[in-house]
């Protein structure tokens, strides 16, 4: 099947779920919070990204959401999606989609679901281009004494407690974890699922801090059809 036939079909098919749920055809269930990154600057080594280099606090969207969308009790892909709003300067955001993954190094690119939303990293699965190299975005989350569960109504006890903290860490492929910044979620927003800020890390980017080519087309089509199924 050529590339273009694929794009076209992960449209369509993107268009349909969506259509067919009324909210996003992936992460459908999901909840929309306040937050804030802290950039920690390049801490004596360099990134060859001038964002990256400088520190700085940033407000964010965030979103955190259930993949496929299953009932609370049971394990799912959850997703920490994050808009870094104004990060290139007015109005250009930064979007990031992360899912969470397992630790090892090789499987870092494989989704892993999980019940509880403190549990482990979440990564961006797909490698980006970052300062020219190839490296692979994840969060860590700050773990609490009891489990966070990763249903809309167990993260907004959670966040009636106090707010979640990631670490935001790049690795090349088989490379260590180095931390670029600190994302606070906080407050939950009272936003029907309509509204849900439309995440897109291809529109949505950074010179020198951008998603690899891999696939870039079909994904870009599946975020389309997604867009047009909830309208």
């Amino acid at each position: 099947m050529s590339h273009s036939l694929r794009a076209r079909g992960a449209r369509a098919g993107f268009r349909l779920a969506a259509r067919l749920r009324r909210a996003p055809a992936f992460h459908p269930r999901g909840l929309t919070c306040t937050g804030e990154l802290t950039v920690v600057g390049g801490n004596g080594s360099s990134w060859g990204v001038p964002w990256l280099e400088r520190s700085g606090r940033h407000d964010c969207a965030v979103r955190l959401s259930r993949g496929a969308g299953l009932p609370g009790p049971l394990p799912d892909w959850l997703g920490l999606a994050v808009r870094v709003v104004d990060a290139g300067g007015p109005g250009r955001h930064l979007d990031l989609l992360l899912t969470t993954s397992a630790r090892l190094p090789l499987l870092r690119h494989l989704p892993l679901p999980r019940g509880n939303a403190l549990g482990g990293p979440y990564s961006g699965l797909l490698p980006y281009r970052v300062g020219g190299r190839r490296m692979l975005l994840a969060a860590f989350p700050r773990r609490r004494l009891r489990p966070v569960p990763g249903s809309p109504s167990g993260l907004r006890r959670a966040l009636d407690e106090q707010p979640l903290v990631f670490d935001l860490r790049a690795a090349e492929p088989l490379g260590r974890w180095r931390t670029f910044a600190v994302l606070t979620v906080r407050a939950p927003l009272p936003e029907p699922p309509a509204s849900t800020p439309g995440y897109d890390v291809y529109g949505h980017s950074l010179p020198g801090l951008a998603p690899g080519p891999l696939i870039a087309t079909v994904r870009r089509a599946a975020y389309q059809g997604s867009r047009e199924g909830r309208r």
